[in-house]
């Protein structure tokens, strides 16, 4: 018992004896980064009597082994794609921020030159009106009238070729789906904790590329085409491999006998939401895409002839106040009333185009057509995928869906019967979307 007492005293007290036939020795490795468990082993030699006097320090050794624990490989790699995965979403935010001071600035471009342009030509206006009344300073008012007119041309076909109501309206939607792209990636870290893997990285890099190229931030060059040919969705999601539609049950339906009663087992899915998913597919792609796209294509008509109009007339103006004063009688009269109604008609094309904001509202149709677009490629990736048990939660789908069109999951009953092939477009009358 006493040899037990000694042992116990001497593993809890420091040995300060520098005797070389000392056996309690402790050689630590160098300090690294990660905690090292130390592994300890007390040696009491056999044969140790019961009496004071029978064990002496010397015959007890203490042994300290300490151990490299380093982290694995697999740990190593979630820890650096959980890492990448807070840079994008880092990223992220740092563009909202820039898209929103940039949406700020050309707003202000669209007030500031609006007003600007059309102080110009109503000026000039003016300037031409009265230039006959006045003979002992026609020549100073017909060259200040030509002058404002031409630089209100000029300043009409600058502004018209960048749209500044666009460009402001590209960057509030950049900047709303930015915030959105950080909240989803950061979502993605907190819900998948140390288990993030390359596949997550790759799929936020890819919706970060998407937008960067929807939505660019410079302006020239780079801006996006004002007047397309012809007018498409807006996309600012990355595309997904083609998958085939399937026009009949799921394969997984089949295996499982199909009973639509047992979602515990379908993951949610039942044959009947499926066709639900296939007739608002059908819906959305004859009915609600399609109207913002013809819309669309309407405002895009009606501003590209205003972006023409307004720089002709106000160049016309320009050029009609050359001749103000230079004709007897009527000629100079005639000269003066064209220079004038030129730069008033200028100043109302100029108004229609950019106060009425018909670049926005070209923009707003067109993210609105990508809008739908976007959720057909979701319905459609979610029914191609034969294997139930791979798709999101049939349920939690559903009501994603529904949301989004601004209706209840029980609205989206009523689709059901359009998936039919004997339903024909014709013959759908109510958009899927109540949203807007």
């Amino acid at each position: 018992m006493a040899a037990a007492l000694q042992a116990h005293r001497l593993f809890l007290t420091v040995s300060t004896s520098s005797d070389p036939s000392s056996s309690c020795t402790a050689r630590r490795p160098r300090r690294s980064t990660a905690a090292a468990p130390c592994r300890a082993a007390l040696r009491v030699p056999g044969g140790l009597q019961a009496s004071p006097a029978a064990s002496a320090p010397a015959d007890l050794a203490l042994k300290l082994d300490w151990i490299d624990a380093r982290a694995t490989p697999a740990a190593i790699q979630d820890g650096t794609a959980a890492e990448r995965l807070r840079a994008v979403a880092d990223a992220a935010a740092d563009r909202a921020e820039m898209h929103d001071i940039i949406g700020r600035q050309r707003d202000n471009w669209n007030h500031l030159l609006l007003h600007s342009t059309n102080s110009l030509a109503l000026a000039a206006s003016a300037l031409a009106a009265l230039a006959p009344a006045a003979p002992g300073t026609v020549a100073a008012l017909k060259a200040s009238a030509g002058a404002l007119l031409a630089t209100a041309a000029v300043t009409m076909a600058a502004v018209n070729r960048i749209q500044p109501s666009q460009l402001a309206e590209e960057q509030r939607n950049a900047t709303r789906l930015w915030r959105q792209l950080e909240r989803d990636v950061r979502h993605r870290g907190e819900a998948a904790g140390g288990g993030v893997t390359d596949a997550d990285v790759q799929e936020a890099m890819d919706r970060v590329l998407a937008l960067d190229a929807a939505y660019p931030l410079p302006l020239l060059p780079g801006m996006l085409e004002k007047f397309p040919k012809t007018v498409e969705p807006a996309r600012w999601w990355p595309r997904r491999r083609p998958q085939p539609l399937k026009t009949r049950r799921s394969k997984s339906f089949g295996r499982r006998g199909g009973s639509s009663s047992a979602t515990t087992n379908t993951n949610g899915w039942t044959p009947e939401l499926e066709e639900e998913m296939r007739g608002l597919l059908r819906v959305l792609r004859a009915k609600d895409e399609h109207q913002y796209l013809t819309v669309g294509e309407l405002v895009l008509t009606l501003n590209r002839g205003l972006a023409v109009a307004g720089p002709a007339l106000a160049g016309a103006g320009a050029v009609a106040a050359a001749f103000i004063g230079s004709g007897a009688g009527e000629a100079g009269g005639w000269a003066s009333g064209a220079a004038a109604l030129c730069g008033a008609l200028a100043a109302a094309a100029n108004t229609v185009e950019h106060g009425g904001q018909l670049g926005m509202l070209f923009e707003l149709l067109r993210n609105c057509a990508g809008f739908y677009r976007k959720l057909q490629e979701d319905i459609e990736a979610a029914l191609g995928e034969a294997d139930v048990d791979r798709r999101e939660n049939g349920e939690v789908f559903e009501t994603k869906v529904a949301l989004l069109l601004g209706r209840s999951a029980s609205d989206l009953r009523q689709f059901r019967e359009m998936a039919s092939p004997s339903f024909r477009d014709e013959d759908i009358k109510d958009y899927a979307g109540k949203l807007f």
